[in-house]
């Protein structure tokens, strides 16, 4: 019987601790969680060079000017809008309290136009190019592109707009922390500072977003 030639040899894989990378904390991404109006306005007009232009500019708008959170805004139905009253009607995710906001003119006109326009209809307000209802993570990297194209010097992302409406009203006085459906401003406690607190009712502040918001 012929020899074998095999022989044993030493394992040469050495045996490692997976670790899994953590993500980098938002402090050492950006100073700050919010836009401030001058910013929203350039992530708007950046938002009007893509190749949706409208959509994507009317998608930034109306997040921030009703503080919308990304699944909020993607979610939005045109059974939502009454363009007779200039009214939005907002349903939170989270256990948020829904209610009724106001849509200013330029809000409105560009609302009207892209409904006009929209090809597919869809119930959705936002879609996609080919009818679908926009995602989370598709608005999510749109936003993140037109920070780029803004030259903000820091990574844009979605829920920034929500928290740029709750500056706007904090620091224009206007306390938001008892209003149902208006998101709480970056000064708030759960963001680690103290809010100005100013009392006002909840109509009352809903009525005074198209006051507040600016064009």
């Amino acid at each position: 019987m012929a020899k074998s030639r095999l022989k044993l040899v030493a394992p040469s894989t050495e045996n490692r601790t997976v670790v899994t990378p953590l993500r980098r904390p938002n402090a050492e991404l950006r100073t700050r969680e919010y836009l401030t109006d001058a910013e929203v306005a350039r992530l708007q007009e950046a938002g009007k060079g893509n190749r949706w232009g409208h959509r994507d500019a009317t998608m930034i708008l109306v997040a921030y000017r009703h503080g919308f959170r990304a699944s909020e805004l993607v979610g939005l139905r045109w059974d939502q809008i009454d363009f007779e009253a200039a009214t939005l009607a907002v349903r939170r995710v989270k256990k948020g309290s829904p209610s009724t906001h106001p849509i200013r003119g330029d809000e409105l006109r560009a609302l009207r136009r892209l409904q006009r326009e929209q090809d597919p209809r869809s119930a959705f307000v936002f879609t996609s190019e080919r009818g679908a209802p926009f995602g989370t993570a598709g608005f999510a990297r749109m936003v993140e592109r037109a920070g780029e194209a803004a030259d903000l010097g820091f990574k844009a992302h979605p829920h920034m707009l929500r928290h740029a409406c709750g500056f706007a009203l904090a620091n224009k006085g206007h306390d938001t922390r008892g209003a149902a459906g208006l998101p709480r401003s970056p000064q708030h406690s759960a963001h680690g500072a103290l809010h100005r607190a100013v009392t006002r009712s909840v109509q009352g502040l809903l009525a005074l977003i198209a006051v507040v918001m600016p064009a």
